[in-house]
């Protein structure tokens, strides 16, 4: 079962290269490893063509309505070479509501007729990825930046200075009209709970996107990170009947 998969978030989040998935990463080589019965083919963000000059309209990073307009544009080139058994796709909530993005997303895939009679998924990572590494938090103690005490210091600090609930972080932040996205990031909560001065944090890297969401994507569990993600237990549901049928649900 092949599965075209549009996402938004940057190349360390998604992953350089399917065939490459043990030296970098995120979000491609998670699919690989836990659903074994898909091939997953990422269609975005878009690779960029070594060069000196990088094409800007390419740009990683795309989300909500930047993704939807790649998306239209992306999936009539894919559809040239081809056809997939599963359309998916995969965005940041960030605070917006969960059933208008969805249609918006499938609105925007219907008007590419070439792929009507494909099935489509629309699924959420909310508010950000790092709710699922924040829902698995323990992996966080194996991982070398990380591992002694400085875990369960940022643990702490992320529960009692930004009211992070551990056991249900899709709820974090709130809808911000004029930001169009949530009035405080998750990503950067974390970030700045690397950053404390304390004696865990001596010496030590501050928690980077692109190198630990990455990293620790490829570590944490499922089906721990289901029992406290409602959206994310979507496409854990969706992915393990699909990619163990043959395509008929």
């Amino acid at each position: 079962m092949v599965v075209w998969v549009f996402a938004g978030g940057g190349e360390a989040e998604v992953g350089r290269s399917q065939l490459k998935f043990s030296e970098v990463g995120g979000l491609i080589p998670f699919l690989h490893k836990h659903f074994p019965g898909c091939t997953f083919e990422r269609k975005t963000p878009v690779r960029q063509k070594p060069g000196p000059k990088p094409n800007k309209n390419l740009a990683y990073g795309k989300t909500g309505q930047s993704l939807i307009e790649q998306i239209k544009k992306e999936l009539q080139i894919a559809l040239r070479g081809g056809k997939c058994d599963l359309i998916l796709v995969i965005d940041d909530l960030d605070c917006r509501n969960p059933d208008e993005q969805k249609q918006k997303f499938l609105d925007a895939i219907d008007t590419v007729s070439a792929a009507t009679d494909i099935e489509k998924f629309v699924g959420f990572a909310a508010p950000e990825l790092e709710a699922w590494i924040i829902a698995d938090w323990d992996k966080m103690a194996r991982h070398r930046d990380f591992m002694g005490n400085r875990w369960q210091r940022m643990r702490w600090w992320l529960s009692s200075q930004r009211n992070i609930d551990f056991e249900h972080p899709e709820s974090f932040s709130e809808y911000d009209v004029e930001k169009d996205s949530c009035r405080d990031k998750l990503s950067a909560a974390i970030v700045e709970a690397s950053e404390r001065l304390d004696e865990s944090n001596r010496n030590k890297p501050r928690f980077s996107k692109a190198e630990h969401t990455a990293s620790l994507l490829r570590e944490i569990d499922p089906s721990i990170v289901q029992k406290k993600c409602p959206l994310f237990r979507e496409i854990y549901n969706k992915l393990n009947q699909f990619c163990q049928s043959d395509g008929i649900i």
